[in-house]
């Protein structure tokens, strides 16, 4: 049987802050979420602790009776303590150069290996179908992991929500657009 692990960013939010709620927006989004996983046989959800990321999947867990699992791991990366008025140019190069950190934060290749080890893991485990909901650019991390091609630009593409299936063939994740 394979496993299939679901990326989902999170639905519109009000902010950035952790306690930032969903829109009305985004509340729709949640409900949307939960039909279209309606069809989808799912065995565990693990979440981001940020109140966006839970309030995006709560509607699946409830419909479900599946708990939502906290993970810290899945947290939005910090790209610095410092304001950082050209905050979007330092963000670019970030993409260019994995190991490049700023005050305060923490490095895209940093970023990448906490959320692939919460990946790994839940790849390990009996769970055939695992929904992890996250935040937009340790996702495009998680993302180019897999698909190194994956950028700057595509993050910026990025929509709230947005749903990538990561499954594996003969050993190898592969990512897909759902």
């Amino acid at each position: 049987m394979s496993k299939n692990i679901y990326i989902i960013r999170h639905c519109e939010a009000k902010g950035q802050p952790p306690e930032s709620p969903l829109t009305e927006k985004g509340q729709k989004q949640a409900q949307e979420l939960a039909r279209y996983f309606s069809n989808t046989h799912i065995d565990r959800i693990i979440s981001s602790p940020f109140l966006r990321a839970i309030q995006t999947i709560e509607p699946l867990g409830k419909k479900r009776g599946i708990k939502i699992e906290k993970d810290e791991r899945l947290a939005e990366r910090t790209l610095s303590s410092d304001d950082l008025p050209d905050w979007l140019e330092k963000l670019e190069a970030t993409y260019e150069d994995l190991d490049l950190k700023f005050e305060g934060g923490e490095s895209s290749r940093e970023a990448m290996d906490r959320i692939v080890q919460v990946v790994e893991e839940a790849y390990e485990t009996e769970a055939d179908n695992i929904v992890i909901v996250t935040h937009g650019n340790i996702m495009s991390l998680l993302i180019r992991y897999y698909q190194p091609s994956f950028g700057f630009e595509d993050w910026k593409n990025l929509g709230n929500p947005d749903v990538y299936r990561l499954s594996w063939i003969e050993g190898t994740g592969t990512v897909t657009p759902k």
